[in-house]
């Protein structure tokens, strides 16, 4: 039989959502703007300040991620002219992708831990590497992964006794 893989051609994201993931977050700049965002940036103003960008660049950076409901765009009741940008709940979980890009980039890119440090509220230490982890919380490395199609997922414990049955209990003495 042979190995499953992703549909590598599959650019417009029809069985892989990746594509998709991609198309919604564009370039560097969406992520720069994220990035601000999850510091606290809401306005159009700070943004450009903060990160030195081009007034059409921001904007259509903005739209796209407005479009997409990462951010949700609310005009200032006490101020019409002002506008807040806030991540949305599809917005904040892009922070494990950001996070596992920035420690990529720690070891493979700068090759210096970035500072400040990102640590959690109750102990103040810095946080764990993002990793990959099987339905019971195990880390996984790349060669303990494989594709399956969803249509062959078997609830557990089924497949593990479905991969011990393929065993001669005969040569197993």
């Amino acid at each position: 039989m042979e190995k499953l893989r992703e549909p590598l051609n599959d650019l417009v994201g029809g069985q892989c959502a990746l594509p998709l993931a991609l198309e919604a977050m564009g370039e560097r700049w969406s992520f720069m703007i994220l990035r601000a965002a999850f510091n606290g940036v809401h306005h159009f103003e700070e943004f450009q300040h903060e990160l030195n960008i081009a007034r059409n660049i921001l904007s259509n950076r903005l739209s796209r991620l407005v479009d997409h409901g990462i951010m949700a765009r609310e005009v200032m009741a006490e101020d019409r002219r002002k506008v807040r940008y806030e991540l949305t709940e599809k917005g904040l979980e892009l922070l494990p992708a950001m996070i596992a890009l920035r420690q990529w980039g720690e070891k493979w890119g700068a090759g210096v831990p970035s500072t400040p440090v990102l640590v959690d509220v109750r102990d103040e230490q810095p946080i764990g590497r993002v990793t990959i982890t099987a339905h019971d919380g195990r880390a996984l490395g790349y060669k303990e992964l494989l594709w399956k199609h969803r249509s062959e997922l078997q609830p557990l414990g089924q497949a593990r006794v479905r991969a011990d049955a393929r065993v001669d209990p005969v040569a197993a003495e």
